[in-house]
């Protein structure tokens, strides 16, 4: 079938987007769904720092590609064997695919799925194929999903099913924001009812994962970011301290802003000054977890003597460090009940082919949790 959908030829491009055009909306060729694969209509497509990532050339993939891996969709077809997919049902797409049989998935972490890992950096759908073309060529899928486009053919383990009384602006939220975030705390950190926390970086994970501190029971709740409107925000939503570094001359002023170190620090701005404001803010016997994503050749100079008489721990927490086909039901029923109130995130909303326009606004780091609209 054709569609339209979002075409990253080239990365490195110049901002402003609006003007450098990176991503021309353009009809593709979508193959049917094979064995183990779906066809969804994309309702709407988050707008990530992960695709911005290849647009820049911090996270490169093979190209050309269709971008966007964060969105609610409609089933329109099951492939052969998807046996629990209907034609109305609702999904989440999820940007990595499991196959349930390797190491890391029989062992609980679906996140580090074998397979999973190698058809996302391939640009291919976990069963090895490409479904997206154009003028005869293969385009790359972005991380199984490709949804900056008007249909997508995924893998059956890249979606889980949701039920339909939320509107697919909310439930697009809970595919990469909500799932990363608020899985840092939870699955990643396991933060406990007293507990004190600190969040660096308040983008949609970010704010996701200050709001499952806060439906954890933390008892000090330390947000930082460079934006007012994101600290207020944050207050809002239950931080007891708010910090703009700006604002901070150095490790001393930080700490006293912050009311002390704290037991769980989260950078969630994936740049090594906010990890190493994360680090700073870590107590004795505390951990620093990070789910940014930066440059592979951005580091972190690691003081290894602090490490072993501080008795620190520093965690990478990806896809949430959980399950998702349990854990997106969870926080959609925390939403629910009003304990993750995570349409708070929602930022401004474009149109397929305003999608360079909405990165300009992504990279301003002025907005929250900006989406693509593409259907009803």
């Amino acid at each position: 079938m054709k569609i339209k959908a979002a075409v990253l030829r080239s990365m490195a491009h110049p901002a402003p987007y609006a003007q450098s055009r990176p991503l021309e909306i353009t009809e593709v060729e979508l193959d049917p769904p094979g064995p183990g694969e779906v066809l969804v209509r994309i309702k709407v497509a988050g707008l990530c720092h992960s695709d911005l990532s290849v647009i820049t050339g911090d996270r490169p993939r093979g190209l050309p590609m269709v971008l966007g891996h964060e969105s609610s969709a409609e089933v329109v077809e099951a492939g052969p064997g998807v046996n629990d997919l209907r034609p109305g049902d609702h999904v989440v797409t999820v940007f990595v695919p499991s196959c349930g049989c390797c190491a890391p998935c029989m062992r609980g972490r679906p996140a580090l799925c074998e397979p999973g890992a190698a058809a996302n950096a391939q640009g291919t759908l976990l069963s090895g194929e490409h479904r997206l073309h154009l003028d005869g060529e293969a385009l790359n899928h972005h991380i199984g999903v490709s949804c900056f486009a008007e249909y997508a053919v995924i893998s059956r383990r890249s979606c889980v099913k949701i039920m339909t009384d939320l509107t697919h602006r909310e439930a697009a939220l809970f595919g990469c924001a909500v799932l990363t975030g608020a899985g840092a705390v939870i699955n990643r950190a396991r933060v406990r009812a007293g507990d004190t926390t600190a969040v660096v970086g308040l983008g949609g994970v970010g704010l996701s994962a200050l709001m499952a501190c806060v439906a954890n029971g933390a008892r000090r709740v330390v947000a930082v970011d460079l934006s007012d409107e994101k600290l207020a925000l944050a207050r809002e939503l239950g931080a007891t301290h708010l910090i703009n570094p700006r604002d901070t001359a150095n490790t001393s002023d930080l700490l006293d802003a912050a009311g002390g170190r704290v037991d769980h620090a989260f950078d969630m701005a994936g740049a090594v000054p906010a990890f190493e404001a994360a680090y700073a803010l870590t107590d004795r016997g505390g951990t620093t977890i990070t789910s940014g994503l930066p440059n592979p050749s951005h580091a972190f100079k690691l003081p290894l003597s602090q490490m072993v008489g501080e008795e620190r721990e520093i965690k990478g927490s990806y896809l949430g460090s959980g399950q998702p086909t349990v854990d997106i039901t969870r926080y959609i029923d925390l939403y629910k009940a009003g304990r993750l109130p995570v349409n708070r995130l929602m930022g401004q909303t474009f149109m397929l082919d305003q999608v360079n326009e909405g990165f300009d606004h992504l990279a301003s780091g002025n907005g929250l949790r900006d989406a693509i609209v593409l259907a009803d």
